[in-house]
């Protein structure tokens, strides 16, 4: 509201963009039948608030493009130098990271296994791979896919998970190997003789997320084998401690291909928090429909954004409108949903 004028006559408001006050939100919703008439009426009264109020409006456009273009720059900043910030390129390494790896149990996890080369007949999923899907993953966050964000958070819930198992297990080891220490046996964890050196290019950080459950993995396994070596573990023993880790690995593993496989697909690639929303188009209802139908509901705290992944390249900036309708949307599917659970399925 105007609460003031000033020598000239037009209304003044102390929130103003402008220097000399003028209450442009005040004038919009004084002239707003002006503004809204396909043909306004030059004889009105208020024509000339009406002509001032066109040309503040084009001021204000040209002062955002022209902060726009200078990068948002202090005004003391010259304007070559403001917009050099745009000619910064992307970070490099100088260096490839490498990944050392000494057994060939954690390098077969790295590089995986072809269903027709396994002695058993099915294939092992190469770490690597996992790596490529979780990138493409990561991407689709971008869209502001909320199923995206769902997956993202389960898998590094359940990479964290695992390295803790795997660190619980090998500090028992590794007391172990205190107390032999203790009682005079110096007792070194096994290395190889020729470790493979593995050139990392990873685009993602849940590439090297991988990384270190191979990492882990790598370590423990040289532990356990030190363990069967010292006879502190019986042969058998040592087989059937690496073979249930081994296998809790590849599970994970196993359980991240859906995601490429149907989240990927040109229908639900445009997927987005915006197709949940209550006027969303034909096209959004399908996706929607489609994915909700694969996967389930998305929980709640994900769908909100107040449960959001590690790293994400969600870059939405959302209003308190819309959150006010993504919660109600939620709720209404919590509601909705009763006893279904639906929003508790694990898409692991």
């Amino acid at each position: 509201m105007a609460d003031a004028r000033n020598k000239v006559g037009f209304p003044m408001a102390a929130d103003s963009p402008f220097e000399d006050g003028y209450d442009i939100a005040g004038e919009r919703d004084a002239l707003k039948d002006l503004i809204e008439a396909p043909e306004p009426d030059e004889r009105d009264l208020r024509w000339p608030r009406f002509m001032e109020l066109l040309e503040r409006e084009e001021r204000l456009k040209r002062d955002q493009s022209n902060r726009q273009q200078r990068q948002y720059a202090d005004p003391i900043v010259p304007d070559h130098e403001a917009r050099a910030l745009k000619q910064i390129g992307s970070l490099v390494t100088d260096e490839t990271d490498v990944m050392e790896i000494h057994t060939k149990e954690a390098y077969r996890l790295f590089i995986g296994r072809t269903r027709e080369d396994s002695p058993r007949g099915y294939g092992i999923t190469s770490g690597k791979k996992v790596a490529a899907v979780l990138r493409s993953i990561w991407n689709l966050s971008a869209n502001d896919n909320p199923y995206a964000d769902w997956i993202l958070v389960q898998v590094t819930d359940r990479v964290a998970e695992l390295r803790q198992q795997i660190e619980k297990s090998g500090a028992l080891f590794q007391g172990e190997l205190d107390r032999m220490h203790a009682r005079g046996l110096r007792v070194s964890v096994l290395k190889s003789r020729a470790p493979v050196d593995v050139e990392l290019g990873f685009r993602s950080p849940y590439g090297y997320m991988i990384v270190d459950l191979i990492l882990d993995y790598d370590w423990y396994a040289r532990v356990v084998k030190t363990m069967v070596q010292k006879n502190r573990l019986g042969d058998q023993e040592g087989k059937d401690d690496l073979y249930q880790m081994t296998k809790r690995i590849r599970a994970l593993f196993e359980s991240t291909l859906p995601y490429q496989k149907y989240l990927l697909r040109e229908e639900l690639r445009q997927l987005s928090r915006s197709d949940f929303l209550p006027g969303a188009n034909e096209e959004a209802r399908k996706r929607v429909e489609a994915a909700v139908g694969i996967f389930g509901e998305v929980p709640q705290p994900i769908f909100t954004g107040e449960v959001r992944p590690r790293h994400s390249r969600r870059r939405v900036d959302v209003s308190e409108a819309e959150m006010r309708l993504l919660m109600e949307v939620a709720q209404g599917k919590a509601d909705g949903d009763g006893s279904d659970l639906k929003q508790e399925q694990s898409l692991l």
